[in-house]
């Protein structure tokens, strides 16, 4: 069974604190899902320690969700913990975010296979590799370039009507490009201008 993931973006109000200021001191900024809305347990698991199968050392593991959680993700979330429907809650500051080295690699594993059928299937496949590759994983991609698994860079190739890649597993390719890691985090570093790298958080949670 899947795991998905739920959540938003939050702000701690300027004037929460103050005198002047009675409402609540975190407001939801936007839904999680208009940002990131793939499942990839390779990015779960560096952020969040959730099916953490590479082996990084999670940023945020387990911290459930804050006790000053907006009424609004309250409302979303809240409930489903409780009830234990959920897999598990976290949230992360911009700030930790923004201070991840892209250069972290996991212990067992040092990069990701891809491949997906051009003609026969539309399913995309990706698989943990570590320095000697899984007979089963070269049965299908075939011999892979030079390139690959030697290098820091994305390689491409394909083997008959098989369309593969490889990319070496460091937390820049993980929350890089090409996922939907950097929308969520443009949407976080926007707001962090104005509230402050600690004033910005994502809070999720896990089904």
């Amino acid at each position: 069974m899947g795991t998905d993931i739920y959540g938003g973006v939050e702000f701690r109000h300027p004037y929460a604190g103050t005198e002047d200021y009675e409402s609540e001191p975190w407001v939801t900024a936007m839904d999680l899902w208009p940002l990131y809305d793939e499942t990839d347990y390779t990015s779960f698991g560096l952020l969040f320690g959730v099916r953490n199968y590479a082996g990084f050392a999670p940023v945020a593991p387990g911290r459930g969700l804050p006790v000053d959680l907006s009424s609004t993700m309250h409302s979303s979330l809240a409930s489903w913990v409780a009830r234990g429907d959920m897999d598990g809650a976290s949230w992360v500051s911009w700030r930790e975010l923004a201070s991840i080295d892209p250069a972290t690699r996991p212990d067992h594993f040092v990069g990701r296979v891809t491949w997906q059928g051009t003609s026969r299937s539309w399913m995309q496949h990706r698989q943990l590799v570590s320095d000697e590759w899984p007979s089963e994983v070269l049965a299908v991609v075939g011999t892979p370039p030079v390139e690959a698994g030697s290098g820091s860079q994305r390689v491409e190739w394909t083997n008959g009507d098989v369309a593969c890649a490889y990319e070496p597993l460091t937390a820049g390719t993980v929350l890089g490009p090409d996922s939907d890691c950097p929308h969520v985090f443009a949407v976080m570093k926007a707001l962090a201008g104005r509230f402050g790298d600690d004033g910005v958080r994502l809070v999720v949670a896990f089904d």
